[in-house]
C-alpha cells in the first residue's frame, strides 16, 4: 500500500511546503483539499493548473486526489451539484488526479428511499463526465451515509466503473460497522481509505496515529489479507480542530505507525 496525507491537516500552506513535508517523510502522494481557501481548486486558472502539476512532478510525488465537497444526495435541484462534480473533474483530469471525493449530504427531511435515489441519479450522470476525464468519482462513507451499508445503497443502483467509494474508516466506526463488515461492503467500489484517530466519539479532536481509539490495525490487517494494494491516506482534521497539535511534527511518527500495522499485518 501507498501512503499518502491530506492538506486538510496543512491548512493554507503552499504546494511547494506541502510537497517538502511528503519528501522529507517518505509519503508517496497527497490528497489535496480543493477549497477556495486552498491554493488548488476548480477556480485556478490554467497556469496555475500546469505549475502544480509541475511541481508535485517534480518532487516525485503523486496527486492521489481531489478532496471536494458536493453533496449528491442533498435536496434541490441536480444541475448546481452537476456543474459543481463537473468542476472538479475538469481540475482532476488536468492534475492528473485518479479520483474526486464527494460527500452524501442529505438532509434530515428527506427519506433514505429518496436520499439514495438522488445521490444515485446523479452519480450515474457524472459518470459518464468521468469515464470521459479518466477520473473516478468517490462517494465518502460520511454524514447521512457514514457507513459502508448505507453507501452501497447508492453505489450498487449506479453501477459504473468511474463511481466508486472513499471509506473514511471513522466514520464507519462511529457508525457501528465492524473493519470486515465495511470492507465487505466497499470492496467492489473501493477506491482509496482515510484514516485517521481520534480519543472517543464524543471527542473527534485529531490525534496522532495510535494514540486513540479507532480500529486501524484492524482495517490494515483487513486490507492486507484480501490482497488490496491502494491507498491509505491520512486525513488529519487540523482545519477544523485549530487546537490539534500541528500536523508537520506528527508526520514522521505517523508514516512509521502505518508502515509498522502494513509490516505485521503481511
Amino acid at each position: 500500500m501507498k501512503l499518502a496525507f491530506s492538506t486538510l491537516g496543512v491548512p493554507g500552506l503552499p504546494v511547494p511546503e506541502v510537497l517538502r513535508l511528503a519528501t522529507t517523510h517518505g509519503y508517496h502522494g497527497v490528497e489535496l483539499r480543493a477549497h477556495p481557501e486552498e491554493s488548488v481548486h476548480p477556480g485556478i486558472d490554467a497556469a496555475g493548473r500546469t505549475d502544480t502539476v509541475s511541481e508535485f512532478k517534480a518532487a516525485g510525488v503523486e496527486v492521489l486526489g481531489l478532496a471536494g465537497y458536493a453533496r449528491v444526495a442533498a435536496p434541490g435541484d441536480d444541475e448546481p451539484v452537476l456543474a459543481e462534480l463537473r468542476a472538479l473533474l475538469d481540475l482532476a483530469r488536468d492534475l492528473g488526479a485518479p479520483y474526486i471525493r464527494v460527500f452524501p449530504g442529505a438532509s434530515p427531511e428527506q427519506s433514505t428511499a429518496e436520499a439514495d435515489a438522488t445521490a444515485a441519479r446523479r452519480l450515474g450522470t457524472a459518470a459518464e463526465y468521468a469515464a470521459d476525464a479518466d477520473v473516478r468519482i468517490l462517494l465518502e462513507t460520511h454524514d447521512s451515509h457514514r457507513t459502508g451499508a448505507d453507501a452501497i445503497r447508492v453505489l450498487g443502483p449506479v453501477g459504473h466503473r468511474n463511481v466508486g467509494s472513499l471509506w473514511d474508516v471513522m466514520h464507519t466506526w462511529l457508525g457501528g460497522e465492524q473493519p470486515s463488515e465495511t470492507y465487505a461492503a466497499l470492496s467492489p467500489f473501493l477506491g482509496y481509505v482515510q484514516v485517521k484517530d481520534i480519543a472517543s466519539p464524543d471527542d473527534t479532536t485529531p490525534l496522532p496515529l495510535g494514540a486513540g481509539v479507532l480500529p486501524l490495525a484492524e482495517c490494515v490487517e483487513v486490507l492486507s489479507r484480501h490482497g488490496w494494494d491502494g491507498w491509505l491516506c491520512w486525513e488529519y482534521e487540523k482545519r477544523w480542530y485549530e487546537a490539534a497539535a500541528p500536523l508537520p511534527e506528527l508526520l514522521a511518527a505517523g508514516r512509521e505507525h502505518l508502515a509498522r500495522l502494513l509490516n505485521e499485518s503481511a
